[in-house]
């Protein structure tokens, strides 16, 4: 099969062509893979802003594909089904916070595209018991930023509370999916976006955004809520300036550069900040019920399996709209 596999860090992807195609364990499932959405983590696992795993490693966790064969024990997928596969590959299910449902901070949790194989491949193999059905409004394209992009962010919602006003700074993948189901939620969303971006600040307010402008201004009403995804550690002041009494600032990246000092009073008065880790299986049986019911729409860019470090370039410097998707 063709595969673009990182053999180093901080290097671009290496095409191969003649990579044996993976077999199902006893709980996998193998996808011929239909779409697969380039991710922020990405980048972060290609510049080393993660923990270390071994190399070389295909990334990719933003799955869709279709079952080619199925493991003895798996009983959730027949061949053929149209499964997404997500970040989350594995969990021990016994610590004390799987036990809590809290899966996502297990701390033997696995993960596709960075302990395991990912998407950017013409096959994947995967654990059927983390994987999901797709919902038929979807086309492979569309479906696959719901399965990070659109999770990770309707977990973020999740955690800012349902106040009436939601601020979404850096307004990308995640943010052009959240502002539809806040939306559907009733809330007003404000976008912010790097400064001068007019492009992106229209494309906001098509899918909703009752004000949009740059991430160094104010907006016009306080925030209940604030969502972080740009992965810009200064942005955590300038959300909480932003935010009214009460508020929080979710912090929605595995990643993010360090937060500068800043005064206690823009803390203080119940202004909180907390951060996103990972999702919950839970999180996609909620979710992608939710997406199809709006129906959440997504806008993409395409490219072919082989031009992945196109478009990840693309996605390191914003240079489109939505989220990037590899079609093998």
């Amino acid at each position: 099969m063709r595969a673009m596999v990182l053999d180093q860090l901080r290097t671009p992807l290496r095409p191969e062509t003649d990579r044996a195609v993976p077999e199902p364990g006893p709980h996998e499932i193998c996808l011929r893979v239909a779409a697969c959405a380039v991710c922020r983590t990405d980048l972060h696992l290609l510049d080393g802003e993660l923990p270390p795993r071994p190399l070389p490693r295909i990334p990719g966790h933003q799955i869709v594909g279709r079952v080619e064969a199925a493991g003895s024990e798996v009983v959730e997928f027949h061949a053929g089904d149209r499964v997404g596969v997500p970040w989350l590959a594995l969990t021990d299910g016994t610590c004390a916070y799987c036990r809590s449902g809290r899966e996502n901070l297990c701390d033997r949790a696995e993960f596709n595209g960075y302990d395991h194989d990912g998407g950017y491949a013409e096959f994947v193999v995967a654990d059927a018991r983390y994987c999901f059905p797709i919902p038929s409004v979807f086309d492979d394209v569309a479906a696959a930023p719901l399965l990070c992009a659109g999770l990770i962010g309707y977990r973020a919602l999740r955690l800012a509370g349902d106040g009436p006003r939601v601020g979404l700074y850096g307004f990308g993948s995640s943010a052009h999916v959240v502002a539809q189901v806040a939306r559907h939620r009733g809330q007003e969303v404000y976008a912010f976006t790097r400064p001068g971006d007019a492009r992106g600040q229209e494309f906001a307010r098509t899918l909703g955004a009752v004000w949009a402008g740059g991430s160094d201004e104010r907006p016009p009403e306080p925030l209940d809520a604030a969502i972080l995804f740009a992965p810009d550690g200064a942005l955590v002041p300038t959300a909480l300036r932003a935010t009214a009494k009460g508020g929080v600032v979710v912090c929605a990246g595995i990643h993010m550069s360090d937060l500068p000092s800043f005064p206690y009073e823009i803390l203080w008065e119940e202004r909180m900040v907390r951060s996103v880790a990972n999702l919950t299986r839970e999180d996609g049986r909620q979710f992608l019920p939710l997406a199809a019911e709006i129906p959440v729409r997504t806008t993409t860019t395409t490219f072919p399996l082989g031009s992945a470090n196109e478009a990840i370039a693309r996605v390191r410097h914003g240079g489109f709209e939505g989220a990037a998707v590899l079609v093998p």
